[in-house]
């Protein structure tokens, strides 16, 4: 895997606004739950890029879909975060929107309300092979592989970036949605990976083991390089069918877990970018889960 360590970061993914819930206990059926609610900007990809600005990655640009009524908004903020947007504005689907249960009372643990809108609505139209001009590395969301034509896309950018000799991650995004897609047809549209981001619960969805170390080890058999994100326990890094690295989480009294995966890969990919080791990027990526976690919503500390 060479890597320009001069380059960009082009993160390929979805833009979405959280409207975010928190409450504390179990939701009372039929009337009322008392809950603080915030409406802030979100989405697995665009939470990622601002994460990798906000650890140092000089050049982080995004590829995402809007509707009208929020593109904007969306813009400024991607702005604010340091990262350089390309909003494709969709004509007739709204913004997506994603209401995140948080209960207060279960360590800030979250359920997720998913309206796509607009961001799984990215297809190969929307993207040109001049967007990889000056990127070192492409990262791309999995949520894009829940939709026909954000799959396409992903097979044109796969496509794209390998005729550049740009290295690719992706994070797979939702093990709800895994289970829908099915786990032969993901390890497929993954091909040409060479890193792969999961969750604990993703990691052995795709495995069908109940280990995370066996499921890790496991993965990178089909992935050269395997990060599983454990939440309070850490991460592991497999290569070769092995687990190489057991890097242990950064203490943290948690708010909202919204975003903290996506927090674990943006500092991922700036520490890695800078020229660490990926056993040193995931330490890194250990620390913003653990900032991520004791704030509300899933961006990082704005920096306007």
């Amino acid at each position: 895997m060479t890597l320009r360590r001069d380059g960009a970061l082009l993160v390929v993914g979805d833009v979405v606004t959280d409207v975010v819930a928190r409450h504390r206990g179990p939701l009372a059926s039929g009337t009322d739950t008392a809950a603080a609610i915030r409406t802030l900007p979100g989405g697995a990809g665009a939470n990622v890029a601002c994460w990798a600005a906000h650890g140092g990655c000089p050049d982080v640009r995004l590829l995402g879909r809007v509707g009208t009524d929020a593109a904007a908004w969306h813009e400024q903020e991607l702005a604010r975060h340091g990262v350089r947007p390309r909003l494709v504005v969709d004509p007739e689907a709204p913004t997506g929107t994603v209401v995140c249960l948080v209960d207060t009372g279960d360590g800030g643990e979250r359920t997720f309300l998913t309206d796509s809108g607009a961001s799984l609505r990215l297809d190969p139209g929307d993207w040109s092979d001049a967007l990889l001009d000056g990127v070192a590395w492409l990262h791309l969301s999995g949520y894009l592989l829940f939709s026909e034509p954000s799959r396409a896309l992903v097979a044109v950018a796969l496509e794209s970036a390998r005729a550049r000799g740009v290295p690719v991650s992706l994070d797979p995004a939702s093990a709800g949605f895994l289970v829908g897609l099915g786990v032969g047809r993901f390890l497929d549209l993954v091909e040409g990976v060479e890193v792969l981001l999961p969750s604990r619960d993703e990691a052995c969805l795709l495995t069908g083991l109940p280990d995370a170390a066996d499921a890790a080890a496991k993965l990178s058999r089909h992935v050269p390089l395997v990060v599983a994100k454990q939440g309070a326990d850490g991460a592991l890094v497999a290569r070769s069918g092995a687990v190489r690295a057991r890097v242990p989480a950064v203490p943290a009294t948690p708010r909202d877990s919204t975003g903290a995966g996506d927090a674990f890969t943006g500092a991922f990919l700036a520490a890695l970018l800078a020229g660490g080791a990926p056993e040193e990027a995931a330490a890194e990526g250990c620390r913003a889960g653990a900032r991520a976690v004791e704030r509300v919503g899933g961006r990082p500390p704005g920096s306007g």
